[in-house]
């Protein structure tokens, strides 16, 4: 053999330790792979040697090459499963869809959130090609709990959203339904299983964050979604019997949409008003009563569940039977009937008043934050009671627009709403604080007031018009932001209907059964005299100090109350006896004489008596603005509500005579214990000493009975 042939074995050195051992010619040569030789060239060296640097083996150029070549593969095999599941093979199809279906057991995903990302590039190059037989595909997807994984997946989840949308249009209710779903409380309890091991804790408002980032982003690529978004936002809204935690959490997330979604401004704010009077309902009961009865336990809501973390705030819905049909109106007013036949459960009470207190507090908050913000000037401290705003600067044009517009969204709501609940006692107070902000707001609110019940509109029915003339009185009487002459103003056009009213009775134009309204407006008129009658004296002249002299519209009220229709006896007769006693004490009229003689006389055949009764059928009283008793949301209302206390009259010692009438009257006795309003008549029928005088009756004044006794109306609604 040639000794300089490449394959002699004289080529190769000879180790210098020994001879050559012949074995070792013919043993395979072991192939070193790039791991093996890393591992052991890490392994050999130590760390933390000065004289070797590590080194990263593969190239930035290579790491990229390898996560192309990646999402090739994951695009090929899309492509692939796309075509098959066309052609009737739904293997590979049902492996993808398995990729972003959660386990069951514990909803987080079964794949890293890296390979998820992966997964939504490749089907980003595919999303024109999507058919409704690959809709199981884009529902897992949209079902994945992508608000509780890392911030990166989250960013690429919300742009494939947005391409998906833009390509396929028809998945849109879809993904909003789901995002209503998430804006919901329940939403975050199914957060807490999918929420990965080790990953970093996650609060509400993280979560509620993500989906509005979603949501804006579906907003500035779809300018038709709010009609869509509308219904499903209904759809998803608590029902009145979940925890407050359910209600606040939900309300809050619809109250952030319409700062950056104005179209559904209006139909979030009915949305919330709706529920908040389907919870005021039920409360018919005084909160005295139920602080004697039991006491809350605890602060009502002190802790923010948006800044809870998921699954350290406690299960406060075991205890809440809710099922799927929750949001079905119908099924509350079936039940709003047999509510009043079940004796009164004091804790289901307290709940429902924490509930609306806190829904309250939270549209006042909405409100009192734009408010806050379009103010042309800031104060240091922003105060809840806008008593000074009516200073604001007439040429700040704009932000007075801005609160228009959302005043006349109120107004609207309002009218269609509140104005036909007659048993809510609290949720009207939203309207009562709103038209504080400016003087104009006032006069639109009466303004409303006085068409529905003076002029009535076709659409307006004899019980409405009633209604709104009970608003105007308690409007006008209890509002500190009414100047002197708003309720002047008040009263002339009251009084000009009255006068003309009689008119027509007298002149026999009037039909005999049309005069609930008739009888509405005059018990305002005694309301408003009560607490306002020092503004609707005229100043005396230099020869006429020391004597009272009223506007002339008030003439008319002798002539009412000397009339056939007879408002005393109809009227309710707390209201008859406070103004009667004021009266006298401030030297207006005399109608004790009258009242002594209704004692023993009938009903008026104006009053809409059944004949064979003792009293009017179907006559309620209706006192729109009673005090405000909620106490997280009646700091709002504490700077801008008339209190009894601060209009009454000191010297009531002349009115022992008339409390004496009160206590002989059997005829109120048996009109109180048929349901009439638990207004205190005074603290010497109860056998008390009578130190509040009519304070002890207006400061008290109610629209709802005690208990479960019915409302009572002083108006006829035949």
């Amino acid at each position: 053999m040639d000794p300089h042939s490449r394959l002699s074995q004289f080529n190769q050195r000879a180790p210098k330790t020994g001879p050559f051992s012949p074995s070792v010619r013919f043993e395979p040569t072991q192939k070193v792979t790039l791991d093996k030789y890393t591992k052991a060239y890490s392994s050999s060296m130590p760390s933390d040697s000065p004289l070797f640097t590590s080194r990263p083996i593969a190239t930035n150029s290579r790491v990229k090459q390898d996560e192309q070549f990646k999402k090739d593969m994951f695009l090929a095999y899309v492509n692939k499963a796309i075509r098959e599941k066309l052609n009737g093979h739904s293997k590979d199809f049902d492996d993808l869809v398995d990729q972003f279906s959660p386990n069951k057991s514990t909803l987080a995903p079964t794949v890293p959130s890296l390979q998820l990302r992966i997964w939504l590039s490749a089907l980003s190059h595919v999303l024109s090609r999507l058919e409704r037989r690959h809709a199981p595909l884009v529902e897992a997807i949209v079902r994945l709990p992508w608000s509780t994984m890392d911030a990166v997946f989250v960013k690429s989840y919300i742009v494939f959203i947005g391409m998906l949308i833009s390509a396929r249009p028809e998945y849109l209710s879809l993904v909003l339904n789901r995002i209503a779903m998430g804006f919901t409380y329940q939403s975050g309890l199914l957060a807490v299983a999918s929420n990965l091991e080790g990953s970093t804790p996650l609060t509400r408002r993280v979560i509620y964050d993500r989906q509005h980032t979603l949501l804006e982003h579906l907003l500035n690529l779809v300018p038709t979604l709010p009609s869509s978004l509308a219904p499903l936002l209904v759809r998803n809204f608590p029902h009145k019997r979940q925890p407050q935690a359910a209600h606040v959490a939900y309300i809050r997330n619809l109250l952030r949409i319409t700062e950056y979604c104005g179209e559904l401004s209006e139909r979030v704010l009915g949305l919330i008003v709706d529920r908040a009077l389907m919870v005021d309902v039920e409360i018919q009961v005084e909160l005295e009563e139920l602080e004697d009865a039991e006491p809350t336990d605890g602060e009502l809501f002190e802790f923010d569940p948006f800044d809870t973390i998921i699954g350290q705030e406690g299960d406060s819905s075991d205890d809440e039977d809710v099922d799927d049909s929750l949001s079905d109106l119908s099924s509350d007013a079936s039940s709003d009937s047999d509510a009043e036949d079940t004796p009164m459960d004091t804790r289901h009470v307290h709940d429902m008043v924490s509930k609306l207190d806190a829904i309250l507090k939270l549209v006042f908050d909405h409100f009192n934050k734009l408010h806050s913000s379009i103010l042309t000037v800031v104060p240091s401290s922003p105060s809840i009671h806008p008593t000074t705003t009516h200073d604001r600067d007439p040429q700040s044009h704009e932000p007075h627009t801005l609160l228009a517009i959302q005043f006349h969204t109120l107004l609207a709501i309002f009218d269609r709403s509140i104005l036909r609940t007659f048993k809510s006692r609290y949720t009207q107070f939203l309207l009562f604080w709103y038209a504080s902000l400016h003087p104009e707001f006032s006069d639109l609110f009466l303004g409303l007031l006085v068409d529905k019940a003076l002029f009535g509109s076709a659409s307006a029915s004899s019980v409405e018009r009633a209604a709104a003339s009970s608003y105007i009185g308690s409007f006008v009487s209890r509002a500190q932001f009414i100047d002197r002459e708003g309720a002047r103003r008040a009263v002339k056009v009251l009084c000009a209907f009255l006068g003309a009213h009689l008119d027509a009775v007298e002149a026999g134009n009037a039909a005999s059964n049309n005069h609930s309204v008739f009888y509405a407006i005059v018990q305002s008129v005694f309301l408003v005299f009560c607490f306002r009658w020092r503004d609707l004296q005229e100043e005396p002249d230099e020869q006429e100090v020391g004597r009272k002299i009223w506007i002339s519209e008030l003439g008319v009220v002798q002539r009412v109350i000397t009339s056939d229709l007879n408002p005393l006896k109809v009227c309710s007769q707390n209201v008859v006896h406070q103004f009667a006693r004021i009266a006298q004490a401030t030297d207006f009229t005399y109608c004790f004489s009258i009242l002594e003689a209704n004692k023993r006389a009938p009903y008026p055949v104006f009053a809409g008596v059944a004949p064979g009764s003792t009293r009017p059928e179907d006559l309620h009283t209706f006192f729109p603005f009673d005090p405000f008793k909620l106490p997280r949301s009646g700091e709002y209302i504490q700077g801008v509500y008339r209190e009894w206390a601060a209009v009454a009259i000191d010297d009531e010692e002349e009115e022992e005579d008339e409390d004496d009438l009160i206590e002989e009257d059997p005829t109120f006795d048996e009109w109180e214990r048929q349901g009439g309003s638990c207004i205190p008549i005074t603290a010497s029928k109860r056998g008390e000493s009578d130190d509040d005088g009519l304070g002890a009756s207006f400061g008290g004044m109610s629209i709802s009975p005690a208990r479960t006794r019915t409302v009572a109306m002083a108006i006829s609604v035949s």
